[in-house]
């Protein structure tokens, strides 16, 4: 009996937020007495498969092979269900991207199993796991139990704690798959990895976010803005509004329709704090608000605000980071 995690990968590197749901899983297993088993499909997995073992496995399950190189749903869902079997899991989670939402969707779908999306908790309750998750733009949190034999959950970025890794080792078991290309209905016609240098918003530790603020001048608002994510090493944000104003792309927005992050420090700028901006950011452990607007929601949220226009505050907490930084 095991809780199966997907073990996602972009560009061959592991996506940090399984390690956190492995690192749960194990917890979760040691109260109900099962193994947390971590599987891994894709080209060249050697690294990645010891790496789970220090985050926790007790089992590794490898599928690698040439054509599960990229994530494709038809041949990753019918690993995943191998899977399922081999371990006899009664969980299956993934990481809450889109890549990890459909496939857990999928499998939920063919195994006729519960499905609990976008959960932000998981935990045992009566010797059974619960999911728990945020609804009406997160103003109720609901518990969803599960009836089915087979739970599956897709969990949001940042929901637990990053594990350290230990010096466990253990031996990979091979799934033995090696799809044919004519056999996948999808095909790849091209790969392009994210630019280089960017810091994915659902990895980010900091975020620095640009809103409708910097409507008096959008070019030389996100410059700064960006300016001040750079000093940080942090990624860059935006609210709904930003992006819909095409004042920044949506990749970088962060809410509702957007992203849901998690960082350790969030800094808003130029940001109102709408419900559904809330949503996508309202969990951030420290969140920093400027706003010449005094009476601005967000305010309610920040731990830290300033009261100014963001044209004058941005630069001088960049210059003053730079400094200290150095």
């Amino acid at each position: 009996m095991a809780i199966l995690v997907w073990i996602e990968q972009n560009d061959g590197q592991v996506v940090s937020n399984c390690w956190e749901l492995l690192a749960k899983a194990k917890e979760l297993g040691g109260e109900l007495g099962a193994d947390a088993a971590a599987l891994l499909i894709g080209s060249d997995t050697g690294e990645a498969a010891q790496q789970a073992f220090a985050y926790g496995a007790d089992r590794v399950l490898v599928a690698d092979a040439p054509t599960l190189e990229h994530f494709r749903l038809q041949p990753f869902a019918a690993v995943a269900e191998q899977a399922v079997e081999r371990t006899a899991a009664f969980a299956f989670l993934t990481n809450a991207s889109i890549r990890g939402g459909v496939l857990a969707a999928t499998v939920a779908c063919r195994r006729r199993a519960g499905i609990a999306a976008n959960a932000t908790d998981l935990k045992v309750k009566e010797g059974r796991l619960v999911a728990a998750r945020a609804i009406y733009s997160g103003n109720i949190h609901a518990e969803i139990q599960f009836e089915s034999s087979l739970a599956v959950a897709s969990v949001r970025p940042r929901s637990f704690p990053l594990p350290a890794p230990g010096d466990a080792t253990g031996t990979v078991e091979n799934l033995n798959v090696e799809p044919k290309e004519d056999d996948i209905r999808q095909k790849i016609s091209q790969f392009r990895a994210a630019d280089a240098g960017e810091v994915s918003l659902t990895d980010a530790h900091i975020i620095v976010s640009g809103g409708r603020g910097v409507a008096e001048d959008p070019p030389k608002g996100f410059e700064l803005v960006g300016e001040l994510a750079g000093t940080l090493g942090a990624a860059l944000g935006a609210s709904r509004a930003a992006v819909d104003a095409g004042y920044i792309p949506y990749k970088h927005q962060v809410g509702q329709t957007g992203k849901t992050v998690r960082p350790d420090l969030y800094i808003a700028c130029g940001i109102s704090g709408a419900i559904q901006h809330l949503a996508g950011m309202g969990n951030s452990k420290i969140i920093v608000a400027i706003n010449k607007d005094p009476d601005a929601p967000i305010f309610q949220r920040a731990k830290y605000g300033i009261v100014d226009d963001l044209f004058k505050t941005v630069p001088a907490l960049t210059a003053e980071f730079s400094k200290r930084l150095k």
